[in-house]
């Protein structure tokens, strides 16, 4: 993963990460920790689809192995209350 100080963009501009991102995401540098990420808008969507994609998948698992009850909220906080 490429790698920018955080003086580096004050220096140079976002210019210098416009370029960098050509490359994939890149880690910001401030007081010599790797602070931030910044990558582009459909890297991260990217992300947020298969994030939930395998969000999905874990809740279609549970339904199939039983481990989901179905009712209303309030059948879930008496549930909840109940054991207290």
């Amino acid at each position: 993963m490429n790698t920018i100080s955080a003086p580096d963009i004050k220096r140079k501009g976002i210019g210098i990460v416009d370029e960098a991102l050509n490359d994939g995401p890149v880690h910001i540098i401030r007081k010599n920790k790797l602070n931030y990420v910044i990558m582009s808008e459909d890297s991260y969507r990217t992300i947020l689809h298969d994030l939930a994609e395998a969000r999905l998948a874990t809740s279609e698992a549970d339904i199939a192995a039983g481990r989901v009850e179905k009712g209303t909220v309030e059948d879930l906080m008496d549930q909840i209350t109940s054991t207290e």
